[in-house]
């Protein structure tokens, strides 16, 4: 037989012997429980997997609103670049370029006017549908065409400017 170990008494009664073999296998199961748990490897792994993918998420979360909010802030830089360019280049037409955009605006909404009047005469219904269909899409695109108008103003100018220089 085996000796007791010496840190331990050994049992005054079957009374505490029954007890010392119970703590004993009490003891012996949690440890072959914990033993198995770490040699169940494809537990562990599921485990580890599960942990990395909520993080992984979370990140992902993160990046996603930092990145809109940076995509944001440069929207907005960028139009208010844009803008402030458009004035300083309105800023920069000399007085007759400006008088002589305003009466060509002048004229062309004349001539709108009395375009408009022989549409409504003339072009079919369905033309007509169409035609109004593209007026509302430059209405809603309003920015889009005066910031092309500005840049054909521009080149306007340039080119008078270059042909007199």
């Amino acid at each position: 037989m085996t000796q007791p170990p010496h840190d331990e008494p050994t049992a005054d009664s079957p009374e505490e012997l029954r007890e010392q073999v119970a703590r004993t296998r009490s003891e012996l199961g949690e440890t072959v429980e914990a033993l198995a748990a770490k040699a169940d490897v494809k537990s562990r792994v599921k485990e580890k997997s599960a942990q990395v993918k909520e993080q992984t998420a979370v990140k992902a979360g993160a990046v996603k609103e930092q990145t809109a909010a940076k995509a944001e802030a440069v929207k907005e830089q960028t139009a208010a670049k844009a803008a402030d360019l458009a004035h300083q280049v309105q800023d920069k037409l000399p007085e007759p370029v400006k008088d002589t955009a305003a009466k060509a605006v002048e004229q062309a909404r004349a001539t709108a006017a009395q375009a408009g009047q022989l549409w409504e005469e003339k072009a079919p219904e369905p033309v007509r549908q169409k035609a109004a269909q593209g007026g509302r899409m430059a209405r809603d695109n309003r920015g889009v065409l005066l910031g092309a108008a500005a840049a054909a103003t521009l080149v306007l100018w340039l080119s008078r400017r270059s042909r007199k220089g």
